[in-house]
């Protein structure tokens, strides 16, 4: 019995793409082909469209790949972030930032200070998921977490190996920097962190109290006056002092229900902005 040569061909090609790792140009070709042969595309023409799917899949898949490992929490992006509400911080100094040209390539730093609730998580994630778009590698950590996960590599004599593989993110980026316990040990592996990424890797921070309050994170007055001087060398520094958001949400809440505004008293306010500015428990990637 005589067998069709065209399907021979058509299952030989899809081995030939599946051991060149072309997964893209495999499933799309016969739509191509027929396209082509229909409007009589040159070889040329129809070998072009099947390399620029197939790198166009890839990238797609590459920022697939890093969106998850970025661990970056959701729902903050630029265009949700309400600038009005923080005059001292364009949108347009936040896009350029985002293309991250000319700051990350030099292992330049972002400071985000400001009270609890002024935005600070969401501008930093946000800049964050553009750079993962824009092909950079970005990891989103609770500092507290990630000095833990630190402090545990120490104790394992891995330290130094953990440090290393955080190298592969372009930036790092570190929330809360004021609810690192005060424990030595604990903040020394966080200033071996800050060292070796110095000139090397960005590092984005977030906190809630001037650099001269940072006595209260590093115990040691030298470590401080280090950490602080290795982060500002190449630095851009925002200071958010804006009322919190969640304050003003929690009064626009009340209005809207028939309550007067003063029903969010100082005391009640502090204690939304102490409980929600406390991100979940956030599992750090395993390789650390």
């Amino acid at each position: 019995m005589n067998r069709n040569p065209n399907a021979i061909d058509t299952q030989r090609l899809t081995l030939l793409l599946t051991e060149l790792r072309l997964p893209a140009i495999r499933a799309i070709w016969p739509d191509f082909a027929a396209r082509a042969d229909k409007e009589g595309w040159p070889a040329a023409r129809f070998l072009a469209a099947l390399a620029e799917h197939e790198i166009a899949e890839r990238d797609r898949r590459r920022i697939e790949r890093h969106l998850e490992e970025a661990r970056l929490p959701p729902g903050k992006t630029i265009d949700s972030f309400d600038f009005d509400a923080v005059p001292m911080i364009s949108k347009a100094q936040v896009t350029a930032i985002c293309a991250g040209d000319g700051w990350i390539e030099k292992g330049a730093n972002l400071i985000f200070f400001g009270p609890p609730g002024g935005g600070k998580t969401h501008i930093a994630a946000a800049i964050g998921l553009a750079l993962v778009e824009n092909g950079w590698r970005v990891l989103f950590c609770r500092t507290s977490d990630l000095v833990q996960k630190l402090q545990a590599a120490r104790r394992d004599l891995a330290l130094e190996a953990a440090i290393a593989k955080l190298d592969k993110y372009h930036l790092l980026i570190l929330d809360d920097l004021a609810y690192v316990a005060k424990d030595q040990a604990e903040t020394s592996v966080l200033f071996e962190l800050i060292s070796a990424r110095y000139e090397r890797r960005s590092t984005l921070i977030t906190a809630n109290q001037p650099f001269g309050e940072w006595n209260k994170v590093f115990p040691d007055p030298a470590m401080t006056l280090a950490a602080v001087d290795r982060l500002v060398h190449h630095a851009s520094i925002f200071e958010m002092n804006v009322e919190s958001f969640r304050r003003r949400a929690a009064i626009q809440r009340q209005v809207k229900a028939g309550r007067p505004p003063t029903y969010a008293t100082a005391k009640t306010s502090r204690s939304i902005d102490s409980r929600d500015n406390q991100p979940q428990d956030q599992a750090l990637p395993d390789q650390l």
